[in-house]
């Protein structure tokens, strides 16, 4: 069964320690390689990057799963910073890709120790910047 066999390869979670611990990453997208049978990391995005950046970076027709490092200044005026894991499914992707993305995603996603929020989306209004800002605030 390649479901229940899937890996996390190393340089996800170091990748994603990177974002959470020393901030050198805004966000992370991570795919599964089903030749492989694990999740990787496909692209990160440096500290200046932005959400659009972000969104931009995900593909229109594939599944794939994000961390992304919110920064924002509380109604108290403190700057604050949540991490977003985005579990992104359009809906127009494959079906075989949606199963392996959806049953793969709650062994990787605790493999992953300091997310605040996690959002399911399947079109990007589902994850727009004022869906991640009304969750953060």
């Amino acid at each position: 069964n390649i479901l229940s066999g899937m890996a996390v390869a190393d340089q996800s979670r170091t990748t994603f320690m990177e974002l959470q611990r020393k901030k050198v990453h805004r966000y992370v997208i991570f795919k599964i390689d089903e030749k492989k049978k694990e999740v990787v990391v496909e692209k990160t995005g440096d500290p200046t990057e932005n959400y659009d950046d972000f969104t931009t970076s995900l593909p229109e027709n594939d599944c794939r799963y994000a961390v992304y490092d919110f920064d924002f200044v509380t109604s108290e005026n403190c700057q604050k910073s949540k991490i977003f894991f985005i579990s992104w499914s359009p809906s127009v992707s494959r079906i075989r890709a949606k199963m392996l993305y959806a049953t793969s995603k709650e062994p990787f996603r605790r493999q992953l120790e300091g997310v605040h929020y996690e959002i399911q989306a399947t079109d990007p209004t589902e994850m727009g910047l004022d869906v991640i800002k009304g969750r953060a605030s």
